[in-house]
């Protein structure tokens, strides 16, 4: 066996250097270079061995429901034994409500321990008595040390482990100082290696920073299986979201309504984003037709244009892509000689909703379009599709189940892209011949315009001589 050597790692960072430095060229911080030592590499370990691929039990990788559908939708159908799941949010927003509900849910099937690192024994019983969560298979420890945690996970065994929070939770081997991105991947490492070895589930929970990203080193998200995000739609409408998920989609949705007594799980959201008129609709309003997930969703895309004080563009934009409103609005710019690059643009979406996918393209532009000449958009008009550079319509995915998803909202005109993509429709792949099969199956009339350009797209909403 090799001899173990001394080193001087960092306890901020984890930076290692061969000699005592004052200052950790890594991090910047000073005297947090301590000695410690490297292990010995074995020139050969008897215990190590390999088994062949198809001797693996499938029944190893079995899920376990949450009792909660909307986080099994999210998570692909439930917990995956031996996997770890990184969840964050915003303080307060329902992270260990959700988790304790799933706790107490699990029932029959196995024991849930609840380590909390924040909060006390009593505040959690109080919220568990609020909320209904209240079980004998739940099982409670307070504490930030992460050997204590293992020792008590070592003898509960519990099926489902929920770390609130691993900012709290620190070990002496990593630094003194809890929450360093020293201690954070040490102790996700520790986690995640126990869940696995025990056929267990670890969820542990994590801060978020000022812009709604995962406080810590990026390397905790590459550890675990699955990084979910919690959000905050509206005032009690909760978004649950996927950024990764290494045993399912990774862009689910899950909605919950935020109450006196928790979280109520909202099964049908398609038209909770929409907002009810009476009349003509406003100036800079289009309804966008989205593929969030397994679901279609409408949603209300707002837009506002105003002369800038200062000569240049400036976008405000949090639930849509700022370079995206950009980028629209220099092609509307390009096709369609309207000055967008003295304007202030504000864009919106009802309800607080997060857009990502490229069919918010064209609504969005229609929006920009409506706002920035003032001219509203029919009443009844739903719009879905990707805009490229040249100002061409792009097709997306699932129109067929757009169309029938907005006809049965009452909406009677639909726009969207010309073509289908390969392996979408009929074989001749043409949307007129898909809304019309569309139509018959969901017994609703409603209108298919075809649209191949951003011209197109505006001459039909606008002139209506030249409708289709």
């Amino acid at each position: 066996m090799k001899k173990p050597s001394i080193i001087f790692r960092c306890s901020a960072c984890g930076h290692e250097e061969p000699k005592w430095l004052g200052r950790c060229p890594e991090c910047g911080q000073w005297n947090t270079m301590l000695e410690a030592k490297t292990a010995g590499r074995f020139e050969k370990d008897s215990s190590a061995f390999s088994l062949p691929l198809e001797s693996v039990d499938p029944a190893l990788g079995t899920r376990v429901s949450s009792g909660i559908s909307e986080l099994d939708r999210v998570l692909g159908g439930g917990f995956m034994r031996g996997s770890a799941i990184l969840i964050g949010g915003e303080p307060g927003i329902g992270k260990s409500t959700l988790l304790l509900e799933a706790s107490a849910k699990l029932g029959a099937k196995g024991k849930a321990l609840y380590i909390s690192g924040e909060e006390s024994a009593a505040q959690i019983r109080l919220r568990a008595e609020r909320i209904g969560a209240l079980s004998k298979q739940i099982e409670i420890f307070c504490g930030n040390d992460l050997h204590a945690c293992l020792s008590v996970m070592d003898s509960v065994h519990p099926l489902l482990t929920v770390v609130d929070s691993i900012q709290t939770i620190h070990s002496p081997e990593a630094g003194a100082v809890p929450g360093t991105p020293n201690q954070i991947k040490f102790c996700t490492q520790e986690l995640v290696e126990w869940a696995k070895s025990h056929d267990s589930i670890v969820v542990l929970v994590a801060h978020v920073t000022k812009d709604g990203m995962i406080a810590g080193p990026k390397a905790a998200e590459h550890l675990v299986d699955a990084v979910i995000s919690f959000e905050q739609a509206e005032n009690a409408l909760r978004v649950l979201r996927t950024s990764k998920n290494r045993f399912g989609s990774s862009d689910e949705l899950g909605f919950f309504l935020m109450g006196e007594r928790g979280l109520a799980e909202l099964p049908d959201p398609s038209g909770i984003f929409m907002v009810r008129r009476e009349g003509q609709l406003p100036a800079g309003i289009a309804v966008a037709i989205v593929h969030e997930g397994s679901r279609i969703l409408l949603a209300e895309v707002q837009a506002l244009t105003i002369p800038s004080k200062s000569g240049i563009m400036r976008v405000y934009s949090d639930r849509i892509d700022p370079l995206r409103v950009s980028r629209i609005a220099a092609v509307l710019e390009k096709q369609t000689r309207l000055d967008f690059s003295s304007q202030e643009i504000y864009v919106n979406v009802a309800g607080g909703l997060r857009l990502t996918e490229p069919a918010v393209d064209l609504p969005l532009a229609c929006a920009l379009y409506s706002a920035r000449t003032g001219q509203a958009l029919p009443l009844g008009s739903a719009i879905a599709g990707e805009l490229s550079l040249a100002g061409e319509v792009r097709p997306v995915r699932s129109m067929d189940r757009r169309a029938k998803a907005a006809s049965q909202l009452g909406f009677e005109r639909i726009i969207g892209p010309g073509v289908l993509l390969p392996g979408e429709g009929l074989s001749k792949g043409t949307l007129s011949d898909q809304a019309a099969r569309a139509a018959q199956h969901a017994s609703q009339s409603f209108r298919w315009t075809r649209a191949s350009s951003l011209k197109d797209t505006l001459r039909l909403l606008w002139n209506q001589e030249n409708r289709t």
